[in-house]
């Protein structure tokens, strides 16, 4: 006897722009995002909704390898910034990038939109390279596949596959009047469907439906559970993340092409700015949310649809520790002194015994301190300090026979205290890292303005330029890098270049005018003048006269741009004589 198996899901994408489908059948009903499931911290859904079975999912199966652009298995996936995954050769056109000055290399010069319908954003080449994780698991599926068609071809199994118009399985009108497609395929459900998807003659949009031939129900039920056993075992072994060694929690790609657990990589690049696998430089930022930097979509799908319950058991744990941390003892001592910076120097005298305390327990512990400055209450009862402050790091510290000390600082990185307490004199506090938004979102803060200042004024209009344009680059600004008339209005239409030119100009004409704030002594401590925007502020604060508030306010900003404007604004004051 033959049987009938059909495999459908209510919720079909549109076949002329295709996404990433949904991983199960609960999962579509539900509406839910993968970074919504247990891959992530939040789950909408239990374990055993999201678990694929491979009698009743082997399309969902086979949809999880295969690239909803040429609807092929995917070859040399490239994982994109929004999450999607699809083939090399299936990259659209890539195109100039236009009005783009910082950091202008040549992989981020070079660009496309995203084909996905839920993004549509333009990505740059320099962001995407081959998933390693993905591309692994692809060789493993292959292999795993091979396999189980080499067991079934001796007796014979075979499953005949009827190919639905994805429209009249969501129960929609269609204009089509084809009949479903039907093919006779060597292999259980999975092995037939993956054979499809490998050949070009399924559709990833398209539903099947499947007929055992030459077994009965319950062979062809044993044969592709063994196979899809098989497959999870062999997959198993590429699911680990490099830096805690267990199964990818909220995996997240970067734009090398290596997988981690988000939450992993946020820990590593607190103190380091390389891949921990090839060193290569990473950027994105350490707290890096998961609207501005998705999941990957791929890996979360198999992960759920595989060991759904597995990660959810993981996902309980890391939300138990991460509670067990808030309700314990505060992150991290705060010295109420002076401003500090990122990246630069900050030397201090250590001699009020409270202080002394917390130095000495500084040192025994990780060398690293909160740095805020002292300000006036806004409310009643509320914090002497600022809110807003730099973590810093000891590099040398002097001890004296009467307990002072002398201590050399770099400013690690930006924080907010969300609350904070009193331990043996010296104030703690609970706080959140500052961080500033992805290089794409910069980039596309300087095309819209620089554009809005050339006349622009929608993106529409964009590709009506571009084959004239030329990018903005280090090498070459296309604007006059000083103008004794520029003014605050000119600023928000610079390119990010023209404003560290407008920067570095300055300091050379103050060099040249000998002012005390560019002393010898002065840059013996925090250096030359850098050349990078993203280091440029930080130093500038740290030298210029300005008052404390105009300084603070680079401490809460979010981006490199904007720190330039501010610091362009200080220049233009400063020679209008306002300071």
């Amino acid at each position: 006897m033959s049987s009938l198996q059909t495999d459908t899901s209510p919720t079909i994408p549109a076949p002329s722009t295709p996404s990433d489908g949904p991983t199960s059948r609960s999962h579509s009903e539900k509406g839910d995002s993968p970074a919504s499931h247990p891959a992530g911290l939040d789950s909408t859904a239990s374990p055993a909704e999201l678990l694929l079975s491979a009698t009743k999912d082997a399309r969902q199966i086979i949809r999880l390898v295969q690239c909803s652009t040429c609807s092929r298995i995917l070859r040399d996936p490239i994982t994109l910034p929004c999450g999607q995954t699809l083939c090399k050769t299936c990259i659209p056109e890539t195109h100039l990038r236009t009005n783009i000055s910082w950091p202008a290399t040549a992989n981020r010069l070079q660009g496309f939109n995203c084909p996905f319908e839920d993004c549509r954003k333009e990505h740059a080449i320099g962001d995407c390279s081959v998933d390693v994780t993905l591309n692994k698991v692809l060789d493993i599926v292959r292999t795993a596949v091979e396999q189980a068609r080499a067991l079934t071809e001796g007796a014979a199994v075979s499953t005949h596959v009827a190919i639905q118009n994805p429209w009249e399985v969501a129960g929609l009108p269609t204009l089509e009047e084809k009949d479903a497609l039907s093919q006779v395929v060597r292999g259980g459900r999975i092995v037939s469907t993956y054979t499809l998807a490998e050949t070009g003659s399924l559709r990833y949009e398209c539903e099947v439906s499947y007929t055992a031939v030459g077994a009965s129900e319950e062979e062809v039920t044993q044969i592709d559970s063994d196979a899809f056993l098989r497959l999870k075992e062999c997959v198993r072994t590429e699911m680990d993340c490099q830096i805690c060694y267990a199964l990818y929690l909220d995996p997240f790609t970067t734009t090398c092409g290596h997988t981690f657990c988000r939450h992993c990589i946020h820990q590593v690049l607190s103190s380091s700015e390389h891949c921990p696998i090839c060193r290569r430089a990473l950027l994105i930022q350490r707290q890096v949310n998961s609207a501005s930097a998705p999941a990957n979509a791929r890996l979360t799908k198999m992960i759920n649809g595989f060991w759904a319950d597995v990660v959810s058991v993981r996902a309980e744990t890391v939300r138990a520790e991460r509670q067990a941390e808030l309700a314990g003892e505060y992150d991290i001592p705060i010295f109420v002194c002076t401003l500090a910076f990122p990246a630069m120097p900050t030397f201090l005298h250590v001699f009020e015994p409270r202080y002394r305390l917390m130095m000495r327990r500084v040192v025994d512990a990780d060398r690293t301190f909160g740095m805020v400055r002292p300000e006036r209450p806004s409310v009643a009862g509320g914090a002497p300090f600022s809110e807003i402050g730099t973590l810093l790091r000891i590099v040398n510290i002097e001890f004296f026979p009467d307990g002072r000390s002398l201590l050399e600082t770099v400013g690690v990185s930006r924080f907010r205290v969300t609350r904070h307490g009193v331990l043996d004199g010296y104030v703690v506090g609970q706080v959140e890292q500052i961080d500033d938004v992805g290089l794409a979102e910069e980039e596309a803060m300087e095309i819209s303005e620089t554009m809005r200042g050339q006349g622009v004024q929608d993106f529409t209009q964009r590709g009506e330029r571009e084959a004239s344009a030329t990018p903005l680059s280090p090498q070459s600004p296309a604007t006059p890098t000083h103008s004794t008339v520029l003014t605050l209005a000119d600023l928000d239409t610079k390119s990010t270049r023209d404003l560290l030119d407008i920067g570095i100009g300055f300091v050379t004409r103050m060099r040249g005018q000998s002012v005390s704030w560019l002393a010898g002594r002065v840059l013996a401590v925090f250096g030359e003048c850098p050349t990078d925007p993203t280091l440029f502020p930080w130093w500038f604060a740290s030298v210029l006269p300005v008052s404390d508030d105009e300084k603070c306010r680079l401490l809460g900003t979010s981006s490199v741009r904007q720190r330039m404007k501010i610091c362009c604004r200080w220049i233009v004051e400063w020679e209008s004589s306002r300071w």
